[in-house]
């Protein structure tokens, strides 16, 4: 199986979904454990939800496997991006709840670890890095939308309910300062979502080390409550609320996209 799939468009917006992935390779699954072999912490439904952004022209780019193989969301040498608070890692030995994610006794060596990032995580980034380049090129600046979903309470991670639509822009370092307003104008019109920018979630690795705004490069997260669109217990997709969902969603990426 491929690492990654790669849809190119030709607006400037390419919208990468680092944590869609939800396949296990054979001999890892039988290493974890079986509340892991679920691969809980999914960003369940993210492509399908923002599968309507092809026919606008999006390019997007999501991967084949589970974030339990390597956070493509994480640095290669896997600095916290949150230190202080509780986290996971670039290969997770920790679910969103706290538990294990291996058997005892299962858990990744550091050779592993580098072996997983040449499989799995360079060739994601490189393919990021170069359909950047080829929109930057062609329109002289272009946007990358980090699409992200999360359960609504995860106490380990964060204390209470998130708010339905979490932006991140690293604080305002990832976007320019007018791309964020329009973003935020249009969130604020919308009554049917709470929202929060850089609040629990101000941008992951991709965001922060993808966005350079002097560049032409601008790079925004979207965290997304999974209640908003999908049954969070069970993993199901809910088509009456993601339809919802995604008429704002489309609202924010043309927002985004004003000249």
């Amino acid at each position: 199986m491929d690492v990654f799939e790669l849809r190119r468009g030709e607006l400037p917006l390419l919208i990468s979904q680092p944590h869609d992935g939800a396949d296990l390779p054979d001999a890892l699954r039988v290493r974890l454990t079986p509340e892991a072999q679920r691969v809980p912490d999914t960003d369940w439904h993210i492509a399908r939800l923002y599968g309507f952004a092809q026919a606008m022209g999006a390019s997007l780019l999501r991967p084949h496997w589970s974030r339990y193989v390597v956070d493509l969301n994480r640095p290669p040498d896997d600095v916290s991006l949150y230190p202080g608070q509780n986290t996971t890692g670039l290969c997770p030995t920790t679910r969103f709840d706290g538990g294990p994610v291996y058997r005892e006794g299962q858990q990744p060596s550091p050779d592993e670890i580098g072996e997983r990032v040449e499989r799995y995580w360079r060739p994601y980034h490189e393919a990021l890095a170069n359909e950047l380049e080829r929109l930057r090129q062609r329109h002289g600046a272009v946007l990358l939308w980090e699409a992200h979903s999360i359960r609504g309470e995860c106490p380990f991670l964060f204390e209470g309910r998130l708010p339905d639509l979490n932006l991140g822009t690293a604080a305002g370092a990832s976007c320019a300062a007018s791309r964020q307003a329009r973003i935020e104008a249009a969130l604020a019109a919308q009554r049917d979502y709470d929202w929060v920018a850089n609040g629990r979630f101000k941008g992951g690795y991709i965001t922060r080390h993808y966005g350079r705004p002097e560049a032409g490069i601008d790079a925004v997260q979207l965290e997304i409550a999974q209640r908003c669109y999908m049954d969070e217990a069970r993993f199901d997709y809910r088509e009456d609320a993601a339809t919802r969902l995604q008429i704002r969603l489309r609202r924010l990426l043309e927002a985004a996209l004003a000249a």
